[in-house]
């Protein structure tokens, strides 16, 4: 049932059923599709949120003038129907699927006494198509196998029955080293021809068992009927059936009749592999890229390419397995598995998607020193890849002195000019949780008093403590949940995140957590550095401060000038006279030329 367009307006009186609803722009143009459960429900959530939607939608929403709706029976066929007017329209918001490569099919041709050729052209008309095939090389070996076992023609006669009959062919080369039985001069009937091509037909389905079940048979009767030679002959080909299976990717012979799906997501694409599995064996693995349009969850990317894949590969296997659920069509089983076969071949699945993934984004540049970036977000299961890491650090030294440190990494590389020192202020004694509270509090102020860009990850040098405590400043603020923390303990380099009582461990030789460690170290370092110039200039200021005739006054123009102990140890008393006079320069000289 199609429903003429409506304006933006008009969205409340829209129908309360499954369907699809269709956006225009200004110019009548179609911008997007979508599928819904309810179109009311669905359409009214894109205004009634509007301002909680990301910029790409709310871009989308700015352009929406009317829109056109389509009911359907059920959700799943508000699904195909989706997909349908997404391949034959391309709108702009969309996703877009693109293929990895033109992929080689094999076709049996439709014709009297058919060949069976390869082929990266598909045409409906022309015949029956098994595959696209991941490689030319798979497929190969499929038509190698096939010509073994079978004698099927490679020529291209018109081989119809009046043409055999007045003898109009002559058999060649191919009959003479028996590769083909001589069907153009009737040497081979048709039946017995139609029976090897349906015997082929099988082994192209991936239904190994058959034809090897029907050889087996052939020689047991041969060997029955003592023709040894015939029975050897069948035997050969069972043993090159054998072959081939062990050769193919055999998963388990009790799998039979599934799909396999996997997506491995990015912000701007998401990477989809497909297996289709018979007998035991995958018989299809395909791999495509979607670009996104809408910041679209996966879930919903597999919904829509899981119907497309399967439609364009004729699969109507029953169950399904993925590493996220998703829905389908009400008979169609999908399970996320957990252990077993079945979680073997997700992984194999997975690492296929990853591969084509790593394949498509070539690092290169900077990307390549990003690698460790992305491999970071994935252990801390991050919504973004942190270019921009700030990390703290706390030190004193038996209650004197106490300072701290921030580090900022970008890019996974040390920012120095962006590193800051704190004195701290308002806390009296050791006391780190308190030390930690204040210099989190006061440079995240600063950043957002400022204007100036926040770091997409905040570590902190320490455990639990440390961690509740940069925690509580970050909620005094208003920034907690806006920004990820972790503390790092230093023992056994435990990952501790806010309000989690079990820490997390990522493997020891992951290049995440080296990154972390130096990160780490490298604050520590900072705040030890900071804490020993501090105790270094106040044991100095006490030293020229207890000299009798020499105030604060002085100390600061020696230290502003010369900067430290040695060098003014190693002034002549000319030197002296320069800056501080002489009746100054005379009581310092003395003091350290004693």
């Amino acid at each position: 049932m199609h429903v003429p367009r409506h304006s933006v307006e008009e969205r409340n009186t829209l129908p309360n059923s499954p369907g699809v609803y269709k956006f225009f722009n200004k110019d009548e143009e179609l911008i997007y599709v979508g599928k819904a459960k309810s179109i009311k429900k669905r359409v009214g959530s894109y205004f009634s949120k509007s301002h909680q939607l990301n910029r790409k939608t709310q871009k989308l929403i700015s352009e929406i003038v009317s829109m056109e709706y389509t009911l359907a029976n059920t959700e799943f066929d508000a699904l195909l129907l989706e997909n349908n007017l997404i391949k034959e329209n391309q709108p702009k918001y969309n996703i877009l699927l693109k293929d990895d490569k033109t992929y080689p099919y094999i076709c049996i041709v439709n014709e009297r006494l058919p060949r069976i050729i390869s082929t990266r052209t598909f045409d409906p008309t022309y015949g029956e198509y098994f595959g696209p095939f991941s490689s030319v090389v798979a497929m190969k070996n499929v038509l190698d196998l096939l010509r073994k076992l079978y004698s099927i023609r490679t020529c291209k006669f018109n081989l119809s029955e009046k043409n055999i009959l007045e003898r109009k062919f002559k058999v060649c080369l191919e009959y003479h080293i028996g590769n083909c039985k001589g069907p153009c001069e009737n040497l081979q009937s048709k039946a017995d021809y139609d029976n090897e091509i349906e015997q082929a037909r099988s082994i192209l389905k991936g239904n190994l068992s058959v034809v090897r079940n029907y050889f087996k048979q052939q020689m047991m009767t041969s060997s029955e009927n003592l023709e040894f030679e015939s029975a050897q002959k069948f035997k050969d080909k069972i043993e090159l059936l054998d072959k081939f299976q062990t050769r193919s990717t055999v998963v388990n012979p009790k799998l039979s009749e599934l799909d396999v799906f996997s997506i491995v997501s990015e912000k701007q694409a998401a990477f989809v592999n497909y297996l289709q599995v018979k007998n035991g064996a995958i018989i299809l693995a395909k791999t495509v890229e979607v670009k996104k349009k809408l910041e679209e969850s996966d879930e919903d990317v597999l919904s829509l390419i899981a119907v497309e894949l399967r439609d364009r590969h004729s699969s109507d296997n029953k169950e399904i397995i993925s590493n996220i659920a998703f829905s389908l069509k009400e008979d169609v089983y999908n399970v996320v598995p957990k252990i077993g076969d079945k979680k073997k071949l997700l992984e194999l699945s997975l690492k296929n998607a990853l591969e084509y993934k790593k394949d498509r984004i070539k690092p290169t540049g900077q990307e390549k020193k990003n690698e460790t970036l992305l491999q970071l977000k994935m252990d801390l299961k991050l919504r973004e890849t942190p270019q921009h890491i700030e990390c703290f650090d706390n030190s004193n030294l038996q209650g004197s002195n106490p300072v701290a440190s921030m580090v900022c990494f970008k890019n996974g590389k040390p920012a120095k000019k962006d590193y800051r020192h704190f004195n701290i202020k308002t806390v009296e004694g050791p006391d780190d949780f308190a030390s930690m509270k204040e210099i989190v509090h006061r440079r995240y102020s600063r950043l957002m008093n400022e204007n100036l860009p926040l770091p997409q990850l905040i570590v902190i040098d320490g455990g639990k403590g440390q961690l509740s405590s940069a925690c509580d400043a970050l909620k005094g603020i208003g920034l907690y949940g806006q920004i990820p923390i972790i503390g790092i303990a230093k023992r056994l380099e435990e990952i501790y995140f806010p309000g989690d009582s079990i820490p997390v461990h990522i493997n020891k030789k992951s290049p995440s957590l080296f990154l972390l460690q130096r990160i780490r170290d490298e604050a520590h370092r900072f705040a030890i550095t900071f804490h020993r110039q501090k105790r270094s200039n106040a044991s100095f200021n006490t030293e020229l401060e207890s000299i009798k005739g020499i105030g604060k006054k002085t100390t600061d123009k020696l230290l502003n000038e010369f900067k430290s102990t040695r060098k003014i140890k190693a002034l002549s008393k000319e030197e002296l006279v320069k800056l501080l006079g002489h009746s100054k320069a005379e009581i310092v000289y003395k003091h350290f030329n004693k």
